[in-house]
C-alpha cells in the first residue's frame, strides 16, 4: 500500500503565517497538512473534505469568521463529532477556555508552546479520537443489532400465534407497520397524546405482541371455518384478558416500556370508543392511545387479509366500511389519520408480501442468533471499554489532571496515579471526608458542600463544577472541580458515586484578575480610566435619590513644557505626582480618574456649599513638582442639573474648563445654565 495514503491529514486554522509555519514544520515529516486564515476558508474545505481531515489546530482571533464562529457552524453542522478540534491560542482566560470545551474542542494549548508538546498533544487527540470512533462504532452497531434481535424475537413469538391460528404469517407484520403509518401522522397532527417520535419502535414492537392472549385459546375454536356459537365466541374474546395477564407475569422487567406498551394493547385492542368494545367496556380516552391504534389498525388488516370464514375486501371497501362505522366506533382523530395515509397502505402493506416459508425457518433463525454468541461480544466489548480506560488514563496523565473515582457504599475516593503522586495520597482512601483528601485538601466545608451538590444532581443532569481555592501542598491555588455524579440501574435510580477531577487554574485566575484591574484602571497613575469612572458614575447618576455631586474636569497648564524641557520620563512622574495628590486629596466614596494625556476628572459629593471642595482641591493641586510649577484649568458641574445623564454633565464641565482655557488659565468654573455668557469666576487666591 502506497505509505502516502496513510499519512493523517490536519488542517491549521490561524490568521498568523509565522503560527502557521511553526506548526506546519513541526507537524509536516507525519502529516499532510493544509493551511488557511480564517475560519470562512475553512468551513469551505469542511464542506468538501470533511472526511479527509483526522485533526483541526484553531485559534480563536481571526478576521472574517473567528474560532468560536467556526465551532458554531461545525457544531450545526455535525462537523465536531468526526474532526477533533485542538485550540491552539494565546488567549488563556478561563471564559475562553470553558467555551471552548464547550463547543466540543478536545484540547487546549496555550502559546507560546514547544515543538515536544504540540507534536504530543496531536498524536495523542488523534489517536483518542480514532478510538472513541472505533468504540462509537462498536457500540452502535451492537445497539443495532441487539434491537433487531428483540425485535425478531417478538415476531417471531407473535408468528408463533399466527401460524397456530393458521394465518400466514402477515398479519404481524401488517399490523407493526400499520401501527407505525399511523402514529407518524398522529404526531404530525396533534401533541395530544404523550406520545414522541422515539416511542414508535418500541409501540410497534408492542404491536406485534397484541394477539398473543390467542396461545391460550384451543385450536378448535382459532380454526373453525364457520361461525362461531356464542360459548366459543366467548372463549375467543378471552384471549385480550389472556395475553395481559401473560406479559403482566413476567415480573422481572415488568415495569419495562415494552411490556407496559405491550400489556394495555393485549388487554384493550377489542375495547372501541364507543364503549360496545371488551373486556372492560372502555370508552373514548379511557382506552390507551396505543391500544386504539392497534384496534384500528387490526381491523383495517383483518378486512383486506384472507380468513378462514372470509374472503378479503379491496382497500377502497375497506375504507368505505371503516369510515361508515359498519366495523363499530374509532377516534375522529384516528380516522383522520387513516385518511391520510390512505394512499401510502397498499404500497406499505405489499412491501411484506413474502412470509417466512415455514416454521423451520424461524427455528433455523433461533440457531443463528444463539450461535452469534452475544456473551462472546459483551466481552469484547468490556475488554475494548478497559483498552480505552487505560488509554485515556494515560493521556489525562500527559495533561497533568487530578482524576479520581468516589463511592458512596462503600465510602471511598480512589486517585489517578498521577493525581495520587501529585498530591502524595495514596491511590486508595477510605472514608475521605476524615482523610487529608477532604479536610486539607479541601477544607472541611468545601468537600462536604460538593458532596451534597452531588447528591442532589439527577441522572438528566449529573454534572457539578465549582471554583474552588485547594490547598495543595501547604500553598492555596484556584482550582477547577469538574464531577460526574453517578447511578445505579435501579428504578428509580439510586445515586452511587461520582468521578471528577481537579483543574489547576491559579494563574488562569490571576491572570484574569490583573487583566481586570488592567481593564479599569490607567497603566501609568493607577486611577480608573475614563471608561470605568464613567461607568461608576452613570451608575450613580441613575438612582432615584438625588445625590448633591459635581463633576471636576481639569488638565496641567503648559505641561507640553514638562515634556519638551525635561523629556517625557519627567512628564510622566509629574502626571503620577499629580495623581497621588488628587488620590491623597479624596475620600473613599469619591473617583478620580485620568481622562488621557494631562486631563484628569473626579466625581465627589458635597454637603451644603459646593464650592468649598472644589476650592480645596484646585488650591492643592497647584503646587510644583522638583521646581516644575503645577496650574490647573478646571470645570465644574453639578449633577443635579443634567437630568441624571453622564454625557450631559461631562459636556457641562467640559465647557466651563474650556472657558477658563479661553480666558486666561489657572483658574475653576462652575457651569450655569441661566448663566451661559457671565460665569461665575474665582481666581485661585
Amino acid at each position: 500500500m502506497d505509505s502516502a495514503k496513510e499519512r493523517k491529514k490536519i488542517l491549521i486554522v490561524d490568521d498568523s503565517e509565522l503560527n502557521r509555519a511553526l506548526l506546519s514544520d513541526m507537524l509536516s515529516d507525519e502529516f499532510d497538512i493544509l493551511e488557511v486564515e480564517n475560519g470562512m476558508e475553512a468551513a469551505g474545505i469542511l464542506h468538501s473534505q470533511e472526511q479527509e481531515i483526522s485533526l483541526m489546530l484553531l485559534d480563536i482571533v481571526m478576521p472574517v469568521m473567528d474560532g468560536f464562529e467556526l465551532l458554531t457552524v461545525m457544531n450545526k453542522n455535525g462537523w465536531i463529532k468526526s474532526i477533533p478540534v485542538v485550540m491552539i491560542s494565546a488567549e488563556t482566560v478561563p471564559t475562553y477556555v470553558d467555551r471552548a470545551y464547550d463547543l466540543g474542542v478536545l484540547d487546549y494549548i496555550s502559546r507560546p508552546f514547544d515543538e515536544r508538546t504540540v507534536r504530543r498533544r496531536v498524536i495523542s487527540t488523534i489517536m483518542l479520537a480514532a478510538k472513541q470512533k472505533e468504540l462509537a462504532h462498536m457500540v452502535t452497531d451492537q445497539i443495532l443489532e441487539k434491537e433487531q434481535d428483540n425485535k425478531l424475537m417478538v415476531e417471531i413469538l407473535s408468528n408463533i400465534v399466527e401460524f397456530r391460528n393458521g394465518e400466514s404469517g402477515l398479519h404481524v407484520r401488517h399490523i407493526c407497520t400499520l401501527t407505525e403509518l399511523l402514529l407518524r401522522s398522529l404526531l404530525q397532527k396533534t401533541d395530544k397524546y404523550p406520545i414522541s417520535k422515539k416511542d414508535i419502535p418500541i409501540i410497534c414492537n408492542a404491536a406485534a405482541l397484541h394477539d398473543i392472549g390467542k396461545i391460550a385459546v384451543p385450536s378448535e375454536i382459532l380454526n373453525k371455518p364457520g361461525r362461531l356459537t356464542e360459548e366459543e365466541f366467548k372463549i375467543m374474546r378471552t384471549h385480550s384478558a389472556e395475553g395481559a395477564r401473560l406479559l403482566r407475569a413476567t415480573t422481572i422487567r415488568e415495569n419495562e416500556p415494552l411490556v407496559e406498551m405491550g400489556y394495555q394493547i393485549c388487554r384493550w385492542h377489542h375495547e372501541r370508543y364507543d364503549g360496545g368494545g371488551y373486556p372492560d367496556g372502555l370508552k373514548g380516552e379511557e382506552i390507551p392511545i396505543t391500544a386504539q391504534i392497534v384496534a384500528l389498525a387490526d381491523v383495517y388488516d383483518a378486512l383486506t387479509s384472507k380468513r378462514v370464514y372470509k374472503p378479503p375486501f379491496s382497500h377502497e371497501k375497506t375504507m368505505e366500511m371503516i369510515l361508515n362505522g359498519e366495523c363499530g366506533v374509532f377516534n375522529p382523530i384516528l380516522l383522520d389519520c387513516l385518511k391520510d395515509i390512505s394512499d401510502q397502505l397498499e404500497r406499505q402493506l405489499n412491501a411484506f408480501s413474502s412470509p417466512y416459508d415455514s416454521q423451520d425457518e424461524i427455528h433455523d433463525t433461533m440457531e443463528q442468533i444463539m450461535e452469534r454468541g452475544s456473551l462472546d461480544v459483551s466481552e469484547r466489548t468490556l475488554r475494548l471499554l478497559e483498552h480505552e480506560r487505560t488509554k485515556y488514563q494515560f493521556f489525562a496523565e500527559l495533561s497533568q489532571e487530578i482524576q479520581f473515582e468516589y463511592t458512596t457504599t462503600p465510602e471511598m475516593l480512589i486517585l489517578s496515579e498521577w493525581g495520587a503522586k501529585y498530591l502524595k495520597m495514596p491511590e486508595t482512601i477510605l472514608n475521605p471526608r476524615e482523610d487529608a483528601f477532604g479536610k486539607e485538601l479541601f477544607t472541611e466545608d468545601q468537600f462536604e458542600q460538593l458532596l451534597e451538590r452531588l447528591e442532589s444532581t439527577s441522572p438528566d443532569d449529573p454534572v457539578v463544577e465549582q471554583t474552588v481555592l485547594l490547598n495543595i501542598h501547604g500553598v492555596e491555588r484556584w482550582s477547577k472541580v469538574i464531577t460526574r455524579s453517578m447511578w445505579g440501574e435501579g428504578e428509580p435510580p439510586e445515586y452511587v458515586g461520582a468521578i471528577g477531577k481537579i483543574v489547576d487554574i491559579h494563574e488562569d485566575i490571576e491572570k484574569m484578575n490583573r487583566l481586570k484591574v488592567m481593564a479599569v484602571h490607567d497603566s501609568l497613575t493607577g486611577l480608573l480610566n475614563h471608561k470605568a469612572a464613567k461607568a461608576q458614575i452613570s451608575e450613580i447618576l441613575s438612582q432615584d435619590e438625588k445625590k448633591q455631586c459635581i463633576l471636576l474636569l481639569f488638565d496641567l497648564d503648559h505641561f507640553k513644557q514638562a515634556n519638551d524641557k525635561y523629556g517625557h520620563q519627567f512628564g510622566d512622574e509629574v502626571l503620577k505626582f499629580v495623581a497621588e495628590t488628587l488620590k491623597s486629596s479624596t475620600r473613599t466614596g469619591d473617583i478620580p480618574a485620568r481622562m488621557g494625556g494631562d486631563e484628569f476628572l473626579l466625581f465627589m459629593e458635597y454637603k451644603t456649599d459646593m464650592e468649598a471642595p472644589v476650592k480645596r482641591i484646585f488650591n492643592i493641586l497647584c503646587g510644583e513638582f522638583k521646581g516644575f510649577p503645577i496650574r490647573v484649568s478646571m470645570g465644574v458641574a453639578c449633577a443635579m442639573d443634567c437630568n441624571g445623564d453622564y454625557e450631559t454633565l461631562f459636556r457641562m464641565a467640559d465647557e466651563a474648563m474650556y472657558a477658563v482655557k479661553k480666558s486666561g488659565r489657572n483658574s475653576y468654573r462652575f457651569y450655569n445654565e441661566e448663566l451661559k455668557t457671565t460665569l461665575i469666576e474665582t481666581k485661585k487666591e
